[in-house]
């Protein structure tokens, strides 16, 4: 079954932090943009297979985000 997550990533000091929006609790780092999106893509791949060894359910994803302009 393919599902789609949405990724955020957040410009830290040592590079970019990269976390899903609908599963929290996959959240990495890397140096580049690049580098953080493949750990993500990892990282998510990692918890799908804990959360299957757990006989957990996997977040069914799917979110959609929109930015929203705001004069401040």
């Amino acid at each position: 079954m393919l599902r789609t997550y949405t990724a955020k990533y957040t410009k830290i000091s040592s590079g970019y932090m990269g976390q899903l929006v609908e599963w929290p609790e996959v959240i990495t780092e890397g140096k580049t943009i690049e580098e953080c999106r493949e750990m993500l893509r990892d990282a998510m791949q990692e918890m799908i297979q804990a959360y299957k060894q757990q006989d957990r359910e996997i977040p069914p994803g799917g979110d959609i985000l929109e930015q929203v302009l705001v004069e401040a």
